[in-house]
């Protein structure tokens, strides 16, 4: 049984994050990168992500199982109330209600912060085959997500096109004068 507890991470967190991600970049095509990142890049990308959102690992038995992060959907200042979000998970604890976990923990900081719109970008495959299936895609439905818009074809790895889809979740009221968006390091009292 997994008893899972969550924190927010740190650069000293990157290696092990990192052995999670790996075998995504090396062997599937849910990732669309071909290589491998460093540590030392990977250190950077969860450095430059918490600047502004939440980073969050999940644990079990003292060894991170999963990861979560929201960042920036566009640069310019009129998308500061939408977030991409992006998820990882250990290939052994799939399937054991890590991910959803993980996510709903995501989603209430990203609230606290005043974000208003989640956005998944996930590869898709009309068949799937040894490097894809559409799992993200359920997965994501079943927590409130729906289909927003799809790219035929835009993705090449492992001798494969695959098609992008984004799908999306409102997670707060659009007003004429929204809250401005809390930068993470600013919560008060941020409990996981």
């Amino acid at each position: 049984m997994i008893n899972v507890t969550m924190r927010m991470a740190t650069k000293a967190d990157a290696k092990e994050i990192l052995n999670i991600y790996k075998p995504y970049v090396k062997n599937t095509a849910i990732s669309f990168e071909y290589e491998v990142p460093s540590v030392e890049e990977f250190t950077e990308r969860i450095n430059n992500i918490l600047k502004k959102y939440p980073y969050i690992v999940a644990i079990d038995n003292d060894q991170i199982i999963g990861y979560a992060y929201a960042s920036s959907f566009k640069e310019r200042v009129a998308y500061d109330w939408a977030v991409e979000t992006t998820i990882y998970l250990s290939q052994n604890c799939r399937g054991k209600g890590v991910g959803k976990k993980l996510y709903l923990a995501l989603e209430e900081i990203l609230k606290r912060q005043n974000i208003l719109n989640l956005n998944a970008c996930i590869a898709y495959t009309a068949t799937d085959n040894a490097y894809l299936t559409n799992a993200s895609t359920y997965f994501h439905e079943h927590l409130g997500y729906r289909k927003v818009g799809c790219f035929s074809k835009c993705g090449y790895k492992f001798e494969n096109w695959y098609d992008m889809i984004w799908m999306e979740k409102i997670i707060g009221e659009h007003s004429a004068n929204p809250k401005p968006v809390i930068p993470i390091s600013e919560l008060k009292e941020l409990q996981l």
